[in-house]
C-alpha cells in the first residue's frame, strides 16, 4: 500500500502527541481503519475523524427557549484501488461498525468508474511541521452562566430604545473538539480548536413601519469576547437605525458595501477561481491566471498561519501544507484555487485549498473607516445587508437584493429598502476603488469596507 516515497514520507511525518485517552483513540482508530484498508486490497485510503462537545442556549423576553448539548464524533474513510475510489462515513467507533464502514468503502470502489486523477495528495506537499496556532480555548461554562449571558445581552439591547418592541432573542454556544486527518502515505495530522459565540436579534417599530436586526461576536478564546452589554447594545443601534425606510431610486451611483456584507465580493472570486468551477469551464474566470482583474492597489491573500484566527490551518483536508500566499498582487489574479483532484484535471499542482481558503484577506487600500468613506463618496448607497444570490458563476452577472442607506453630501440621508444592485464581477472587481481598514475578523474571509464606483440600482 506504499513505495519507497511514500515509506519516506511516513519516516519524516509529523507524529502528534494526543492530550487525553480520546485523542489517542483517534489515532489508534485512524492505523485501524487504514490497516483494514490495506487488508481489503486497497492501494492507498486516507480518513478524517473527530470528536467534539459543546452547549447552545437561547432565551427570549427573558425566559430559557432552548438548551442544548452535544457529544459529536464522526469518521469518514476513502479508500483507493489505483484510479477507482470510494467513500463512507460512521458516528460508531465500535470495532464492527468501523470494519463495516471500510468494507462498505472497498465495496464501493470496487464498482465505480476508474477517473486518472483520483488519489492521495502527493507525499512531498504534505505537512511535516505543525505549528501552535493558538486555536483551542475550552470554556468550562455552567448552564445558568450561559442563560446569564445570553439574558443579558438581550436585555441589554431592549433598554436601549423604547422603539425596540419585540425580540427574536439572544443566544450563546460554545464548543470545542479535535479533528485528525490521516493516509497510507504515513501521514498523521491532528488539530484542536473551540468556537465560542453570542448574538441577539430583535425588532423596532415606528408607525406602521417594522424593521429586524441583529449582532453578534465569535471568536476562539473566550476571554476576547465582547460583552453581553456591548453586544446588545449594537443590535439595538443597528436595528433602530433601519426604521423610516424608503424605496431607493433608480440610477447608476457608487455603492459602499459594509465589512459584514463586502466579505461576499471575495467568496465570489473564490467560487469563479476554484478548480471545481474551472475545469468544468463553468466559471468567467477561465484561463484568467495572470490577468488584471483589479486596480493596482488591489492585494488579496491567504493567511493560514495566522494565531487564533478562525480560518487558520496548517495542514489542508488532504494533509498539504498550507502557506501565506497572493492571490491578487498588484490587480493581477497569481493563482487560482485547487485541491489535488482539480490540479490534476487542471494539469497543475494543488494549492493546499482542499476544503476552501484560509483567512482571506483584502488590504486596505488606505487607513480609512465606514464613516470617513461615507464622506469621500459625496452621493450614493451603502448596502448593509443582502439578499438572495442572483449570481451567474459562467457569466459574471451580478443582481442581489439590499437593505441600506442613501447618501447625500457625504452624509447618511436615510434608510432605503426593495432594492437590487446589479452588474458583471469583471466591472465590480475593477470598479472596486477604496478598501477600508475596518476589517471584520470575526470570519474566515476578511474584509473591510469596500467602495464599487459604479452599480445600477433599481428601486422604486
Amino acid at each position: 500500500m506504499g513505495n519507497q516515497s511514500n515509506k519516506s514520507m511516513a519516516e519524516k511525518s509529523w507524529s502528534p502527541q494526543p492530550a487525553d485517552a480520546q485523542e489517542k483513540q483517534l489515532l489508534e482508530i485512524a492505523d485501524q481503519v487504514l490497516e483494514r484498508a490495506k487488508a481489503n486490497g486497497a492501494t492507498a485510503a486516507e480518513v478524517s475523524l473527530g470528536h467534539g462537545k459543546g452547549m447552545s442556549v437561547n432565551v427570549r423576553n427573558g425566559e430559557v427557549e432552548t438548551v442544548e448539548y452535544n457529544r459529536d464524533k464522526s469518521l469518514g474513510i476513502t479508500v483507493y484501488f489505483d484510479h477507482r475510489s470510494g467513500s463512507s462515513n460512521t458516528t460508531d467507533y465500535a470495532d464492527a461498525a468501523l470494519k463495516s464502514c471500510v468494507d462498505a468503502a472497498c465495496n464501493i470502489a470496487r464498482y465505480t468508474e476508474e477517473d486518472e486523477f483520483n488519489g492521495l495528495a502527493d507525499p512531498e506537499l504534505l505537512a511535516t511541521k505543525i505549528p501552535d496556532l493558538d486555536l483551542y480555548y475550552p470554556w468550562q461554562l455552567e448552564m445558568d452562566e450561559a442563560i446569564d449571558l445570553a439574558t443579558r445581552c438581550e436585555q441589554s439591547a431592549l433598554d436601549q430604545d423604547s422603539r425596540i418592541t419585540n425580540t427574536e432573542g439572544g443566544s450563546l454556544s460554545s464548543h470545542d473538539g479535535a479533528d485528525l486527518y490521516a493516509n497510507s502515505h504515513g501521514f498523521r495530522g491532528l488539530s484542536r480548536s473551540s468556537r465560542h459565540s453570542i448574538s441577539c436579534s430583535v425588532i423596532a417599530g415606528e408607525g406602521d413601519g417594522m424593521q429586524r436586526d441583529y449582532w453578534y461576536d465569535s471568536c476562539r478564546d473566550q476571554s476576547e469576547m465582547r460583552t453581553p452589554e456591548s453586544v446588545g447594545k449594537e443590535t439595538a443601534q443597528r436595528t433602530v437605525r433601519r426604521l423610516g425606510a424608503r424605496k431607493a431610486a433608480t440610477g447608476t451611483y457608487p455603492v459602499i458595501y459594509e465589512p459584514m456584507v463586502a466579505a461576499s465580493l471575495l467568496s465570489h472570486l473564490v467560487s469563479a477561481i476554484s478548480g471545481s468551477s474551472l475545469y468544468r469551464r463553468a466559471s468567467f474566470l477561465l484561463d484568467s491566471k495572470g490577468e488584471k482583474l483589479f486596480r493596482d492597489s488591489i492585494r488579496i491573500h491567504e493567511q493560514p498561519l495566522l494565531k487564533k484566527a478562525p480560518g487558520s490551518a496548517s495542514f489542508d483536508n488532504e494533509g498539504v501544507a498550507t502557506k501565506p500566499r497572493d492571490i491578487v498582487s498588484g490587480g493581477v489574479l497569481n493563482d487560482y484555487v485547487l485541491s489535488s483532484y482539480s490540479a490534476r484535471k487542471l494539469g497543475t499542482q494543488t494549492t493546499g485549498n482542499a476544503g476552501g481558503v484560509h483567512n482571506l484577506t483584502i488590504d486596505p487600500t488606505e487607513d480609512i473607516g465606514l464613516d470617513d468613506m461615507i464622506k469621500s463618496m459625496g452621493t450614493g448607497l451603502v448596502v448593509s445587508e443582502l439578499i438572495g444570490f442572483g449570481i451567474n458563476n459562467v457569466t459574471g452577472d451580478y443582481s442581489r437584493g439590499a437593505f441600506g442607506f442613501w447618501v447625500e453630501n457625504g452624509e447618511i440621508a436615510y434608510p432605503v429598502q426593495e432594492f437590487t444592485i446589479a452588474g458583471n464581477l469583471r466591472d465590480m472587481f475593477m470598479g472596486i476603488e477604496v478598501v477600508g481598514s475596518d476589517f471584520d475578523i470575526r470570519r474566515s474571509t476578511r474584509a473591510g469596507s469596500i467602495l464599487v464606483g459604479e452599480m445600477t440600482v433599481a428601486g422604486a
